[in-house]
């Protein structure tokens, strides 16, 4: 009988486990994305807190970007509760820790936010700022500093976590070292010659052999570390108008860039009004508008494409409008349709860039386009802060990058549809028009889309979600592309 009564109280406790198994099991297998903390409560369990990968569970969104690390970062925002902005904020100072060849604090970029609840795209541009003349006694003039003051712009369109706490991760990075990913392996391999007569870039880049770090092999970069904390602790501001900034304008005279401290507090980023076009079924497309002029190029490489040319035309015609705006100036839309454009664009030479798209679990998506206006950007550190000055545009050879982002979206029922970003010089715009095209205007697939594109060297990443976003995140993807060095990671945890 005793033993009759522990068997039964035994099968009811197994019973009540197995119920309490089948109840958490439905409540992970519910559509959409929840917190832990929410499915667990009315189990008296909690699950990690808010800020901590794992917070999330279900669809996070993804987010494809052109170094792994920074898509990594990324990601565990969106784990953490983080919103796309905030992905893209931890992985824009990422990626000057870990990409420096081509993103950096001495740089800049420009980016397109779509936000549901306005149901519209707005464009962030912090493009590196150019300077008035050759400064007296600079070999190598700098551009104004904007990757931290326009991420900081950035996240006010969206915020969902702290500034300082998405910093956090490219600090860690910096201070206790990150492996050499292949493309900045690839990067350091073709510029390691001039790039090493700088002693900065030397004590950074090269390996004890005085070779260029291999991928794989440890990146320490203890200095940036410490300019990334004092960012962190001070505000970013600090770097414009407070004591890093006036360290930064001493310092940058010994590196030839002979920064001044009136152009580093006069310099802002700008939120504007992206260029849109119509798609199709309602649906809309956003490009980084001039002086982001690859976004120029690729809205005309994709009026081009809608209205039936190939895409070698569309490619031509894109940097034909860009072009003849560097040259003429106006009104930007007046180039889409624009009769008799000069062929090749007369752009010469263009610098490298590197792209980077997110989308969250609510349908807001980012996709960004950085550069430092040049492969490491001037080739030198700027001393005792530990990151590369970017290299002035419009002074000599140094042209500006074609920065190229797009978005697509239907505003009438204020929906996510597509992101793409892409990098590779002169090709970067045709490498957003085209896929961009391919998927909304012809229905290819998109990693189908992704393929037929763009040309070499062209990289592309890219975000879909095939039914809209809110709606439909089982039909939602990242994608990069796979000639490149980049990783995209969705979508459910």
């Amino acid at each position: 009988m005793r033993q009759g009564a522990v068997a039964g109280t035994n099968g009811r406790g197994l019973a009540r486990g197995l119920r309490r198994a089948a109840l958490l099991a439905a409540a992970f297998s519910l559509a959409g994305c929840q917190t832990v903390d929410s499915i667990l409560a009315p189990f008296g369990v909690s699950g990690p807190p808010a800020g901590s990968p794992g917070f999330v569970r279900g669809f996070l969104g993804g987010v494809a970007a052109e170094d792994p690390a920074a898509a990594l970062a990324a990601r565990s925002v969106l784990s953490a509760g983080g919103t796309a902005v905030d992905a893209a904020v931890a992985a824009g100072f990422t990626m000057a820790v870990t990409l420096p060849s081509r993103v950096g604090l001495g740089g800049g970029g420009a980016c397109l936010v779509f936000d549901p609840a306005k149901g519209a795209t707005e464009a962030v541009l912090f493009l590196p700022g150019a300077r008035s003349g050759v400064p007296a006694g600079a070999d190598r003039p700098a551009a104004v500093p904007m990757l931290a003051r326009g991420l900081f712009a950035l996240h006010t369109r969206k915020p969902g976590r702290p500034f300082e706490e998405l910093m956090a991760p490219a600090e860690q990075l910096a201070r206790f070292g990150t492996e050499v990913s292949r493309g900045l392996a690839a990067d350091l391999a073709a510029v390691s010659g001039p790039l090493f007569a700088d002693p900065g870039a030397r004590a950074v880049f090269a390996g004890p052999d005085g070779r260029p770090l291999q991928a794989g092999q440890r990146l320490l970069q203890p200095e940036l570390a410490g300019t990334l904390g004092q960012l962190r602790i001070a505000g970013v501001g600090d770097l414009h108008q407070g004591a890093l900034a006036r360290r930064l304008a001493e310092v940058s005279r010994f590196a030839g860039g002979n920064l001044t401290f009136e152009e580093l507090r006069a310099s802002l980023p700008s939120v504007t009004q992206p260029l849109i076009l119509p798609a199709r079924g309602g649906d809309q497309i956003a490009f980084l508008p001039p002086p982001a002029d690859g976004g120029l190029a690729a809205a005309a490489g994709f009026t081009a494409l809608q209205a039936g040319l190939g895409l070698e035309e569309a490619a031509a015609r894109g940097l034909a409008a860009v072009g003849a705006w560097r040259e003429r100036g106006g009104d930007p839309r007046a180039y889409l349709t624009a009769e008799n454009l000069p062929q090749g664009g007369g752009l010469g030479p263009l610098p490298a860039s590197a792209g980077l798209t997110v989308f969250d679990r609510t349908g807001t998506a980012v996709s960004c386009a950085f550069t430092l206006d040049n492969l490491f950007g001037t080739g030198r550190m700027a001393p005792g802060m530990g990151f590369l000055l970017g290299a002035a545009p419009g002074i000599g050879g140094v042209q500006p990058p074609l920065l190229s982002a797009a978005i697509a979206f239907n505003p009438n029922i204020r929906a996510f549809r597509l992101a793409v970003a892409s990098s590779g010089q002169q090709t970067a715009p045709i490498s957003t028009a085209g896929p961009a095209a391919l998927h909304l205007l012809r229905n290819l697939a998109p990693a189908e889309a992704l393929e037929q594109g763009r040309p070499e060297p062209g990289r592309t990443q890219m975000g879909v979600c095939l039914n809209y976003l809110p709606g439909y995140p089982d039909r939602c993807s990242a994608l990069t592309d796979p000639r490149g060095t980049g990783v995209a990671l969705g979508a459910v945890d």
